[in-house]
């Protein structure tokens, strides 16, 4: 066998994983269009990695409400068939999923065995991809996380750099509580989780994974601010006040405790990230 695949090597977490795991194999579009799994699956075979740890997802959360077959091919289709090629190798298949699996009510940290009732049709689409991926067969690990942040691609934290510097003062959804996540922290915590599931066929299951401690997004934007000197004021908004076409969660909260348990893998401050962050970015005090 070859060594690991990365699935979606032009979003932020692969970009992370490839930084860490400089030896794997990347695929991107051009390389394993997953909008056509069907045609990936030979590759894959062909390829014949140890592992797999699919990075790539339809994240366009608003979108997906009117591209819902778009989203469902990429969020649910192509996971279970990657996950039933991985089975058919007899190697592990790890997949990233969300907080919006949940309907985001009550304050309290949502446990892997909660009650999923998604509230948007891209919470929809990556539960069904959870359930495919496990009903696939094989060693499987699905790890939810939340509000990813990171130098690449397009995040909360490079959005609010831009109009810290463009304005005075914003509004920032106040209402909506949960862990920011830096992308790199994920990758660090799925590859010790995909060397742990090669070394022992038993390992793996449905985890949580997010930055600590939990926050609202007007305090985030806050901390960003200060941490890069903008002198920017936040003003705290309710939801309502910024409609969006998909319905948000309002607790994003995460009960980290299994992972933690299983692996040895503890929730990061995403206070001591964010300055990493901000510095790889050319800002900071």
């Amino acid at each position: 066998m070859t060594g690991l695949l990365i699935l979606g090597k032009s979003g932020q977490l692969a970009q992370a994983l490839m930084r860490l795991a400089p030896e794997a194999t990347a695929w991107g579009r051009g390389e394993a269009d997953l909008s056509v799994p069907d045609a990936v699956i030979p590759r894959i075979h062909a390829l014949r990695p140890w592992g797999i740890i699919n990075a790539s997802a339809y994240t366009a959360v608003d979108r997906a409400e009117s591209e819902r077959d778009a989203a469902l091919v990429l969020n649910a289709t192509a996971p279970g068939l990657l996950a039933r090629a991985a089975a058919e190798l007899g190697i592990p298949f790890l997949h990233v999923s969300t907080d919006y699996v949940f309907d985001g009510t009550g304050d309290l940290p949502r446990a892997e065995d909660a009650a999923t009732a998604p509230a948007s049709v891209y919470g929809q689409t990556k539960l069904d991809g959870e359930r495919q991926v496990a009903a696939a067969g094989g060693q499987w690990a699905v790890m939810r996380t939340s509000w990813v942040f990171s130098p690449d691609g397009s995040n909360f934290v490079k959005t609010m750099l831009r109009l810290g510097a463009e304005r005075d003062r914003i509004n920032v959804v106040a209402d909506q509580i949960g862990g920011p996540t830096e992308a790199s922290r994920i990758a660090a915590a799925l590859l010790l989780m995909a060397g742990r599931m090669q070394a022992n066929p038993k390992a793996g299951g449905l985890y949580h994974f997010a930055g600590s401690p939990d926050v609202s997004w007007a305090d985030f934007a806050r901390a960003i601010f200060d941490r890069a000197g903008l002198a920017c004021a936040v003003r705290d908004i309710p939801t309502s006040d910024y409609p969006t076409p998909a319905q948000r969660p309002a607790n994003s909260r995460l009960d980290c405790s299994r992972i933690m348990r299983d692996f040895g893998i503890d929730r990061p401050d995403w206070r001591v990230d964010l300055d990493t962050v901000l510095k790889q970015l050319g800002y900071g005090k």
